[in-house]
């Protein structure tokens, strides 16, 4: 079975094929193949992902291309990971928001737009060329930010898609820890948006150990995601560290100014990552990988594609249609949830009702998602306007109206028609 990897060239590529050839045991992985414009990198990152391989004793082939037809030709499954403009337009989405008070974020906010109308309309090329060269019922698993969005844009386009985010699995291992039980004994009511979603519920053998987990872990629980603990009290729940940027945005705006980016710590991770790769003689993860981000990513891609493929009906949290799941929301909505997954897709667990204090906002970003796919399969300023406008982080038509300048000429050179 052939696996594919779009957006091979990135330098967290590694993680992603430590985890194939550590954990894949289940799946008859015969080819990985990394597929990546970027020769040079792909030149570096290849036979470093290869040495992986054979350092774990996996026998499938490692291979890579810069063709992506040929890539993705009787693939069975297409991971996509790509980032359209580099680190460089990064950076841009988390500098020009901050001009008009916004928050300057890849995923959530302007930036997380300007993300989106570069990236969706390469996700679908990527996705139709699939469609016509990958192994009958292939399945596209989007890892690709902002993951609600482009996943919803491939399912829109009837592609068969599932999209994966490393939150849940972040906390089911924190989870797992504090409750000094092994982390697959932990079942999470993982609920809302990518990355707009909290833990409600940490099932242990069917019993609830959450309230457990806030009563006496409250300080370890809110740190990481550096909220007050007394919100999480209040809420009786874990909201995932992309909460912050709602309940505290204008703290985290005063601290995004005049600091370097996210995106400018990870372009200098990667200088030195690559010159690592280069070494002939490295054939483990360095620890600096750990710092590049996406934690457990691997564990999560490799535990959903076997699934998947399999059958087993293993808990994920996925990327899916809403299908009257919150009833709140439109049934074409996309959200993030547990569900259980098998050959034929994931159906979310049930779940009691989601209460006010979360469906609000929940709403409000899912009515922001709908209309930037618009705007990102379709163009149009009046179309990005209208999405900054919903935004709840936005809202405010001169802000609106400033962001949408701002994001067209940041991304003038990866929008023909903002031209």
């Amino acid at each position: 079975m052939k696996i594919a990897v779009v957006g091979g060239g990135s330098t967290y590529t590694p993680e992603l094929v430590d985890g194939f050839a550590r954990l894949a045991g289940s799946l008859d992985v015969t080819e990985l193949c990394l597929i990546d414009p970027a020769g040079p990198r792909l030149d570096v990152i290849g036979p470093y992902a290869r040495r992986l391989m054979a350092h774990h004793g996996h026998p499938g082939t490692l291979t890579w291309t810069t063709d992506l037809d040929a890539g993705l030709t009787d693939a069975a499954v297409v991971v996509v990971q790509l980032r359209v403009g580099g680190q460089a337009a990064r950076i841009s989405d988390e500098t020009f928001p901050l001009e008009c008070g916004c928050v300057g974020q890849e995923t959530t906010g302007a930036g997380g737009l300007a993300k989106a109308l570069r990236t969706v309309p390469v996700v679908l090329d990527v996705a139709e060329r699939a469609a016509r060269l990958a192994a009958p019922g292939a399945w596209i698993v989007d890892f690709t930010n902002p993951v609600g969005i482009v996943t919803r844009a491939l399912l829109d386009a009837g592609h068969k898609a599932v999209g994966l985010c490393n939150v849940a699995i972040g906390f089911q291992r924190r989870f797992a820890k504090l409750l000094g039980v092994e982390p697959g004994a932990v079942t999470l009511d993982h609920v809302g948006l990518n990355h707009l979603t909290w833990e409600r519920a940490a099932y242990v053998d069917g019993v609830d150990r959450l309230p457990e987990l806030l009563a006496g872990h409250l300080d370890e629980l809110a740190g990481p995601v550096q909220l007050p603990p007394s919100l999480l009290r209040l809420l009786g729940n874990v909201p995932s560290y992309y909460l912050r940027y709602f309940y505290a945005h204008d703290e985290v705006v005063r601290e995004e100014r005049g600091a370097p980016t996210r995106g400018q710590k990870v372009a200098e991770m990667e200088t030195e990552l690559l010159k690592m790769y280069a070494d002939p003689a490295l054939t483990t993860k360095p620890d600096l990988l750990s710092k590049r981000g996406g934690a457990f990513y691997s564990e999560a891609a490799v535990g959903l594609i076997t699934s998947l493929l399999t059958g087993d009906g293993a808990v994920h949290a996925v990327n899916l249609r809403n299908g009257g799941h919150l009833p709140f929301l439109p049934d074409d909505a996309v959200i993030e949830v547990s569900a259980r997954v098998n050959r034929d897709g994931a159906t979310p667990v049930k779940a009691p009702p989601v209460g006010p204090e979360l469906s609000g906002l929940i709403a409000g970003v899912a009515a922001y998602e709908e209309l930037a796919v618009r705007a990102a399969v379709h163009g149009g300023r009046d179309r990005v306007y209208a999405a900054l406008l919903a935004h709840p982080l936005v809202g405010q038509h001169e802000y609106a109206e400033a962001l949408t300048q701002g994001l067209l000429a940041a991304n003038a050179d990866h929008l023909a028609w903002a031209r």
